[in-house]
């Protein structure tokens, strides 16, 4: 009884100090997550996005909670939220949620560059921003649909006083208008109302064979629990709003992409160490530019082994096809009831 019950209390420990949460709200049928507490690495969560989605990974994931689905039905869209200033949301029963371990800092830039490099000559969109930074990184063509969208501190405050805002119908409860604090936390919501109006005015993006990405980071509600304090009810009732407007968010992209989109949230209260990531302009743009003037070799590419094996087989089958269909035309019996040897026999008596 000592080994198990000493098992159980260094799983409990793991468990409390992996209380960060990375759960699943919405996704199709195409991709199967297993229900169980089996912890994700936190830098390992970017991988789980772009298995979802069909893409090869540098170093195999070994987590049982994402397994195999249909390869040939991939998802349109994955989008995932990253919440900072709490471990966990009180999020509907019928999501999937896993704790985090290890959370550092991550960022989704592998898996839109792979989207770019596969699907150049489509329309993909990759939103990546962090309202409260004034962070925003868009690539592609169709970012211009979404120019308009708010990212600066200013333009946020200005479009929460709008007439379509989210202020006419969220209820505030003990949150103020008044206070730069709590308007923080509503623009981050807004900008969650923004991008599904967005998109609804513009189906298009969603029903084109191009997968779509969006990676959201929200700091507001952190911004409370330092203000507050994470007892008052100014944090409860803004993590009850939150986790509201999280499900309505996934349940609208969840629709607008015909139920072919996958909606995760990232909890964490703290990153274990800072993020530095390297700035870019609004709205940046690739540009086509001459990197192989000596006309080199291309670099290795991920793909290289799946391309190479379908090849390599289907040159082999389509071999043994050849030889088998010439064995037997070369074999075929003269006197087979057959329109070829019909017309060779009246061609020999007619001699």
């Amino acid at each position: 009884m000592g080994v198990p019950l000493a098992l159980w209390l260094v799983s409990a420990l793991v468990t409390g100090i992996s209380a960060n949460e990375f759960s699943v709200l919405r996704y199709p049928e195409s991709i199967v997550f297993r229900e169980g507490s089996w912890p994700i690495p936190g830098e390992r969560i970017p991988d789980v996005a772009a298995l979802s989605m069909g893409f090869s990974i540098e170093e195999d994931l070994s987590w049982p909670g994402l397994a195999v689905g249909d390869l040939f039905r991939r998802p349109r869209a994955t989008v995932l939220v990253t919440v900072t200033g709490i471990d966990k949301l009180t999020l509907p029963k019928n999501s999937i949620s896993y704790p985090v371990e290890n959370a550092v800092p991550f960022s989704l830039d592998g898996v839109a560059n792979t989207i770019h490099t596969l699907f150049s000559e489509e329309t993909p969109v990759v939103v990546q921003l962090a309202p409260s930074e004034e962070r925003v990184y868009m690539v592609g063509k169709a970012n211009s649909v979404f120019e308009d969208l708010s990212v600066t501190l200013r333009q946020l405050r200005n479009r929460l006083f709008q007439e379509n805002s989210i202020l006419a119908s969220l209820p505030l409860n003990s949150l103020s208008r008044n206070n730069e604090v709590d308007l923080l936390f509503l623009s981050e919501l807004q900008v969650l109302h923004d991008i599904t109006s967005l998109l609804s005015r513009h189906k298009h993006l969603a029903k084109d064979h191009s997968p779509d990405l969006y990676s959201l980071e929200l700091s507001g509600l952190e911004e409370i629990g330092k203000r507050y304090g994470e007892d008052s009810q100014q944090f409860k009732d803004a993590s009850q709003i939150l986790a509201d407007s999280l499900q309505k968010f996934a349940d609208e992209m969840y629709n607008l992409y015909g139920g072919n989109a996958v909606v995760e949230v990232v909890t964490v209260k703290t990153f274990d160490t800072p993020f530095v990531r390297k700035s870019r302009s609004i709205l940046q743009s690739t540009q086509p530019k001459d990197e192989n003037p000596y006309n080199l070799g291309y670099e290795y590419n991920f793909n290289y082994a799946v391309i190479f094996n379908i090849v390599f087989w289907m040159m082999i089958v389509l071999a043994i096809a050849v030889i088998v269909i010439s064995y037997n035309l070369w074999n075929m019996d003269p006197g087979y009831d057959s329109i070829i040897y019909r017309m060779t026999n009246q061609k020999i008596r007619m001699d």
